[in-house]
């Protein structure tokens, strides 16, 4: 295999670990603010391949060198059942949907979602947050209408989502491309009308798994 090709090689859980591990220590000896470790953070565990990790640290030093973190082996070993894949599950869904009417609504936590969720906000808003979620098939669809309201839909770097809703002076946001989807990985599309209203994608990190990579080892 020629030097080349390693850029576009893909990258292992313990590729990313170990990257997460040299920007705790810039973070913690102070080569990096806060916000800029937020953010690297994020674009390590959102990376697909060797290419996409390696400038993410090729400003610190690593082990006393001033070089990028290099992966030790080329070959990622499959974990069965792991990652995003092992969030699809099969069971019934939770609820179908959700109405708020000069209200809101918010589904948050560990809850399956199902092949069709249908949201509805008049003059109200709401929040679909899937980082913790269930998926009862590999492919779901969030149907959203919104009149002179919102709709915030919070997903896990990894999960692929297709837009392909209307807005009539409104809009749906695609959150920023980071790269392809995990294999396996749940596919949300999310459809709908957005009148004088909006519906909003974001990609972050579960919480839990924030907060761990952000405590010293």
């Amino acid at each position: 295999m020629s030097d080349d090709a390693v850029p576009d090689l893909r990258a292992s859980d313990a590729d990313r670990d170990r990257v997460a591990e040299v920007l705790r220590d810039a973070l913690a000896e102070g080569r990096l603010d806060m916000a800029e470790f937020d953010e690297r953070l994020e674009a390590a565990y959102r990376a697909r391949t060797y290419g996409e990790l390696a400038p993410l640290t090729r400003d610190l030093p690593v082990a006393g060198a001033a070089a990028p973190v290099l992966p030790v082996s080329f070959v990622k070993a499959p974990v069965a059942g792991g990652g995003r894949a092992g969030r699809i599950t099969g069971a019934e869904g939770s609820s179908r949907g959700a109405v708020a009417v000069l209200s809101g609504f918010e589904r948050k936590g560990r809850w399956t979602v199902p092949r069709r969720y249908s949201c509805l906000t008049f003059m109200g808003g709401g929040e679909l947050d899937l980082r913790e979620a269930d998926f009862t098939a590999g492919e779901v669809e969030i149907h959203c209408v919104v009149i002179m309201g919102g709709v915030q839909v919070i997903v896990p770097p990894g999960v692929e989502v297709v837009l392909r809703g209307i807005g009539v002076m409104g809009a749906f946001e695609h959150p920023r491309d980071d790269g392809p989807p995990e294999p396996g990985a749940p596919r949300v599309i999310i459809g709908g009308v957005a009148f004088w209203g909006g519906v909003g994608v974001e990609r972050r990190l579960p919480r839990g798994e924030r907060e761990r990579l952000k405590k010293p080892r």
